[in-house]
């Protein structure tokens, strides 16, 4: 018997009622803020990836010859096939431009809880927006997109930081810039690798001066508040380096001050811990981070402003994030939030060998009227058919007796109310299901 690859997911129709309800919430919630949903292909060019995104992703690539013996690569992830897209169009494209996909990505990783090698993300980007108003929009997006799913701030938040900042305060420390995306690396593996890793890391970068960067760096992270970062950075550095960092540090209080006025202060935390792995980042990125033991990482983005023109289009600013479906299943799982309503309209014709031909014309009308309608392929009694409508979750029963049948009847059975009622069977084709 064959079986599905590792990592690779399948859908039985009560697990797919799951995904789809994750779908629908997500949409409404994206669409209501007016990003429009666009589609890329899953199968690009080997190149697009393997330039400037960051070794990790590289090395989880599916790629392969084709029979056209091009290189190529099934989509990682989604930013550079929309990048690709949107430099193709640049100059005919409204700005800003607010668009979404849910797709499959893939990459080839080692599999644990919440990571497959198959998964569909959640990806929403604005372009053609330099200010921090895109930002704070792209970050409220996020917040109402986990509100809309029944999480609140008990459950999550969003982490904030700003690599431009971290640049800024590695030219004053001196560290060269070819150097600066190396330890940004350090302070984003940081979390995971701890103190006696990192400064062996950083050592090999900057040498003996690793370990006193280290300490300076730690302080900075533990800083949750832009008035604290500045009072350290008044003790830091001298005023001439201080220009640069003040400049940055009032772009990140404008952009917390917008975030309060959109109603997301409960949700987001200043946190230079947060540095995002991918090179393609520049500016603010951000993550959200369930609350709890296991802080799983729920979503992610940044500014990835210098992409499209890498890409060969114009200087466009952008920003973005992903959400991606297995991490936010088990979330909304284990807080018991996942509650999909069976309150749909689905109608089932219970009828008889004399009665079957006109409960199935009747069907196809109401198929046609877009009402999900349904019957037994097997004549069996009235209490075997409604066994199986009830087994197919269905809301109403139409009851096809040859007594009704004879009268110009049927009735009409709500299963959820145990209610029924006989009406006249023309007005069966503008009869309202309730």
């Amino acid at each position: 018997m064959f079986e599905s690859l590792p990592g690779f997911r399948e859908f039985y129709p009560e697990d797919y009622k799951t995904r789809d309800y994750l779908f629908q919430k997500w949409r409404s919630a994206v669409e209501s803020v007016g990003f429009e949903a666009y589609e890329g292909p899953v199968l690009e060019p080997l190149e697009l990836y393997t330039e400037k995104m960051g070794q990790e992703i590289s090395d989880q690539l599916f790629h392969f010859v084709d029979k056209g013996a091009r290189k190529v690569a099934l989509r990682p992830e989604m930013t550079r096939t929309l990048g690709r897209m949107i430099a193709a169009r640049a100059n005919a494209l409204k700005r800003p431009i607010k668009w979404y996909n849910i797709g499959d990505h893939f990459r080839y990783e080692r599999m644990q809880k919440g990571r497959t090698r198959c998964f569909t993300q959640l990806n929403v980007d604005i372009f053609g927006e330099a200010g921090v108003l895109a930002d704070a929009e792209a970050i409220s997006t996020l917040v109402l997109v986990c509100q809309s799913l029944g999480l609140t701030s008990d459950h999550f938040y969003v982490r904030l930081s700003d690599r431009d900042l971290w640049v800024s305060l590695m030219e004053g420390w001196g560290i060269p810039a070819e150097k600066q995306g190396e330890v940004l690396s350090c302070i984003d593996k940081l979390e995971k690798q701890g103190e006696s890793k990192t400064i062996n890391n950083l050592s090999s970068i900057i040498g003996e001066s690793a370990e006193p960067l280290f300490e300076k760096i730690s302080k900075l992270i533990g800083l949750k508040s832009v008035k604290a970062i500045e009072q350290w950075v008044d003790l830091e550095f001298d005023e001439q380096k201080r220009q640069n960092i003040q400049k940055r540090l009032g772009e990140c209080s404008l952009l917390l001050e917008s975030l309060d006025t959109l109603g997301c202060a409960d949700f987001v935390e200043l946190d230079l811990g947060i540095v995002r792995g991918l090179a393609y980042y520049t500016g603010f990125v951000f993550e959200a981070f369930e609350k709890g033991k296991d802080s799983r990482a729920l979503a992610g983005g940044g500014r990835y402003n210098n992409l499209i023109k890498s890409l060969g289009g114009p200087d466009m600013p952008a920003v973005g994030w992903g959400m991606g479906d297995v991490t936010m299943t088990d979330c909304l799982v284990e807080n018991d939030l996942l509650h999909i309503s069976e309150d749909q309209i689905r109608v089932f014709a219970i009828s008889f060998e004399n009665t079957r031909k006109q409960a199935l014309r009747d069907i196809t009308k109401l198929r046609a009227r877009g009402v999900s309608a349904q019957f037994s392929y097997k004549s069996g009694g009235f209490s075997k058919q409604l066994k199986e409508a009830n087994q197919k979750g269905c809301s109403h029963a139409l009851i096809y007796g040859e007594d009704e049948l004879a009268r110009g009847e049927v009735i009409i059975k709500d299963l959820r109310k145990e209610k029924e009622v006989s009406i006249p069977l023309q007005d069966l084709e503008t009869y309202h299901f309730e």
